[in-house]
């Protein structure tokens, strides 16, 4: 999940990136902030995926509300406290590490550096108990030094870097599973954030952020090849049969806008699902 140093066009940014290629990519959303907004998004350039594995990017989500025009109010998409929930069960804590890094990636976009400094060592803290906790350190002291100093661009790079050594760290253990539940759970918090912004100021075109059938599909094809443990899960099964009722609501047709109720329908479940995951 992190970028080339060559300037692009903020369109062509993705919501998923490549694990294969994610290492080779540094951050460079910040040099989107000269392209003039659009008037439309095509959110086909969002998705990208190497054999079936997909990282979610909030960050770029957001970044593309942003550039959408108004003025997101991201701390009022914070949790209020921070969580003490420690789950027993591994699929369990892999869901809840991907809803915390998407958590720091809206502390970003609040320029809250006392939530990026708690939500980094709750992230070194989960990390560990899924046995990744050294690959995470460094990128979260860089990321207190530098939200402590208001070095947004820093705190972006570290944050990616944060989630890509995660990923890289539990294919390294054997733990696919995991490292994909990672991803879905940080899709997962990213549209629960993105869909009360977007309720509270409804724009057709910002609805159609929401437009990502094939990312949902591409979902439900890692629930359906994890282990028959994970599968099980009663979280793992009901973030799996929420994605299920989610699908048909932001697969609009044609030029079809995205209406306001549907955005908020999918808030219902998404906040529901974020809530059962992170107490």
């Amino acid at each position: 999940m992190l970028f080339s140093m060559t300037k692009r066009p903020w369109l062509s940014f993705a919501l998923s990136l490549p694990l294969a290629a994610a290492s080779a990519l540094p951050f460079s959303v910040l040099h989107a902030q000269d392209a003039p907004p659009p008037q439309k998004i095509d959110v086909s350039h969002f998705t990208s995926s190497v054999e079936d594995v997909v990282i979610p990017v909030p960050s770029e989500i957001f970044n593309a509300l942003d550039k959408l025009g108004g003025n997101p109010n991201w701390g009022s998409v914070l949790p209020t406290g921070e969580s003490k929930f420690h789950p027993k069960v591994q699929a369990q804590n892999a869901l809840l590490l991907g809803v915390v890094i998407a958590d720091g990636f809206i502390a970003v976009e609040a320029k809250d550096s006392s939530r990026v400094e708690q939500i980094g060592r709750r992230v070194i803290e989960l990390a560990s108990t899924l046995g990744v906790g050294k690959s995470v350190i460094s990128h979260c002291n860089a990321i207190s030094e530098a939200a402590k100093k208001d070095q947004w661009d820093g705190v972006r790079v570290e944050l990616d870097r944060t989630q890509n050594s995660v990923r890289e760290a539990m294919k390294a253990l054997h733990s696919r599973d995991e490292s994909q539940l990672v991803s879905i759970a940080g899709w997962l918090r990213g549209t629960d954030a993105l869909t009360f912004l977007v309720g509270k100021d409804y724009k057709p075109d910002r609805a159609d952020l929401l437009h990502q059938p094939q990312m949902l599909e591409t979902f439900d094809r890692q629930f359906e090849e994890m282990g028959n443990s994970v599968k099980a899960d009663k979280m793992v099964s009901e973030i799996r049969a929420g994605f299920k009722k989610i699908k048909p609501l932001v697969d609009s047709k044609g030029n079809e806008a995205i209406p306001q109720k549907t955005v908020t329908d999918v808030n219902e479940i998404t906040s529901a699902l974020v809530k059962n995951v992170a107490p």
